[in-house]
């Protein structure tokens, strides 16, 4: 079948994206799904820093690229194999399916999966190869998703079952930017109620961390960006206070009185992870949420890491297991704890994809939603 797509064919474009246009909407082939596939009709689908990051050339995967990793539609047609979903269901699509096998798959981290990992590197499918193509050549799936587009043809790991009562704008948001903010908290960092927490970047992953502290009993939670609007969003969220980031260190370390137990580094930059660190009390925790460019590296003090018994620890995708999780966490929004809708800052077009990637790169958008079906 035939879907339109948003396609990357050149990386670093020049600014604004809306005049370079460096994703172009394109007519692609779409291949059926295969055995353990599902295609999905995409509904919604959220822009995210890490498409910004492909398209600014710091994460660089295959090309030509379809982008697009956060989303929710509704199934339309399930390979062989596949039982346990069926036509219309309404589905969550996540950036990490699950082979099911792998050891770390085997050892409860689906969000580790030794062959997802490949698979994403290579741009092709879990199963390999690839389903979308342009005049007879492949075209590769962002993150197995590949969701700026009409259709996309996923595979079942890659995909959560939700309630068809759930708003897919909303929905869609579970599959990366919630999941990865809460779960860094709940998963990851496993808070505990009154244990402090500081969370450095106030994007879609860093307010949703901002809410999993509050759903965890944090105290108290201390949002840090440069942003008004966003610290403003924090506070309305579960964050008890809001710091601009200028100057921030020196300030938090007075409202703690010495830092914080758990800091949350939601950025993917090392001087705010580095600043993260030196924020965290002795016995405390940074966790890298952001994800940095692959030659990034951060310089922290190896003396204090010792005599302050402190932790540094990584947390991808939350360290959730999605088909366990997003269930979980869809109730908590259900019963008004995760207002997880909030997070949206507006609902475009396929066709203004280009321009939600500046307003993004701006830095005074959260999530914006695109619909691929006009």
């Amino acid at each position: 079948m035939k879907v339109r797509a948003a396609v990357l064919d050149a990386f670093a474009s020049p600014r604004p994206y809306a005049e370079s246009s460096p994703l172009t909407i394109e007519e692609l082939v779409l291949d059926p799904p295969g055995p353990s596939e599902l295609l999905v009709r995409i509904e919604s689908a959220g822009v995210c820093h890490s498409d910004l990051s492909v398209v600014e050339g710091v994460r660089r995967w295959p090309l030509p690229l379809a982008l697009g990793h956060e989303a929710a539609g509704v199934v339309e047609e399930v390979g062989a194999g596949v039982r346990d979903v069926e036509p219309d269901d309404h589905v969550v699509l996540t950036f990490m399916p699950s082979c099911g096998t792998c050891r770390e798959c085997a050892g409860g981290r689906p969000a580790l999966c030794s062959a997802a990992a490949a698979a994403n590197a290579e741009g092709r499918m879990l199963s390999g190869g690839c389903r979308l193509h342009r005049g007879g050549s492949d075209v590769h799936h962002h993150l197995g998703v590949s969701a700026f587009a009409e259709r996309a043809v996923v595979a079942r790991g890659s995909a959560v079952v939700v309630p068809e009562d759930v708003p897919l704008d909303t929905a869609a948001l579970f599959g990366c930017a919630v999941l990865t903010g809460v779960g860094a908290v709940l998963e990851t960092a496993g808070v505990r109620p009154g244990e402090s927490v500081a969370v450095f970047g106030l994007g879609g992953v860093g307010l949703s961390a901002v809410m999993g502290a509050a759903v965890a009993g944090a105290y108290p939670i201390v949002a840090v960006d440069p942003v008004a609007d966003k610290r403003a969003l924090a506070l309305e969220l579960g964050a008890t206070a809001a710091l601009d980031a200028s100057g921030a260190e020196e300030a938090l370390l007075d409202l703690t009185g010495g830092g914080v137990r758990y800091a949350f580094e939601a950025v993917g930059a090392t001087p705010v992870l580095e600043a993260a660190y030196r924020c965290v009390a002795r016995g405390g925790t940074t966790v890298a949420i952001g994800l940095p460019a692959p030659t990034a590296e951060a310089k922290i003090s190896a003396s204090i890491l010792v005599t302050g018994s402190r932790t540094v620890v990584g947390s991808y995708m939350g360290s959730a297991a999605p088909q366990r999780d997003i269930p979980r966490l869809l109730d908590l929004w259900r019963a008004r704890r995760l207002p997880v809708e909030r997070l949206q800052s507006a609902t475009l077009d396929l066709e203004d994809v280009n321009g939600a990637l500046d307003a993004l790169s701006e830095g005074h958008v959260v999530r914006q939603i695109i619909r691929p079906r006009s």
